[in-house]
């Protein structure tokens, strides 16, 4: 019994978490050159780059492309907060909320392109309101998505001791016979 109790014991040893710090400065990087193209679609005129009084197909094609780098590095910086231990539920939903709201944003954006907007071919495509409000909505999906992968709770993680390792000695569930 003494043996259980020791075992017990040892399994509330906490050793800090170490973050991948080189994971996440590169994600974050990502996400910062991402930036930097989603702003170079979505307002041209801060580069210098405005040629057209509305926003057209290339521009619309490269804040979504922006879009994805940003979400690509969101995703890899916050997943790199998760090393060593279990995702929660919570951190899968945001996940898929990630991945549902970018799907949302290109089709939205987009929807003239395939044919589901107002403007459709052969006229000139237009970014619309209408096609505005639902990449909003897409960018709103997506970062409910990161706030749900951020790993709240206990910033330690259980770890047997080095004595549990050296004596040999079982986890408690094992030694049930």
């Amino acid at each position: 019994m003494s043996s259980d109790l020791r075992s017990a014991s040892s399994l509330t040893n906490t050793v800090p978490i170490r973050y991948p710090m080189r994971r996440i400065r590169v994600g974050l990087g990502v996400t910062l050159i991402g930036f930097l193209i989603f702003l170079t679609g979505a307002r041209p005129d801060v580069f210098g780059l405005d040629r057209s009084p509305v926003i057209g197909f290339v521009q619309v094609a490269v804040f979504i492309v922006g879009l994805a780098i940003i979400t690509l590095g969101g995703y890899t910086s916050l997943m790199a907060l998760w090393k060593d231990q279990h995702i929660s539920i919570s951190a899968d939903i945001g996940q898929r909320l990630v991945a549902t709201g970018y799907v949302v944003a290109v089709f939205a954006g987009m929807a003239d392109i395939f044919g589901l907007g107002s403007h459709t071919f052969p006229g000139l495509p237009y970014f619309g309101i209408w096609q505005a409000r639902g990449v909003m909505v897409g960018q709103a999906l997506i970062a409910l998505g990161f706030l749900l992968m951020i790993p709240f709770g206990p910033t330690q993680r259980r770890e047997t001791s080095d004595t549990d390792k050296d004596s040999g000695s079982k986890p408690i569930a094992s030694n049930i016979s």
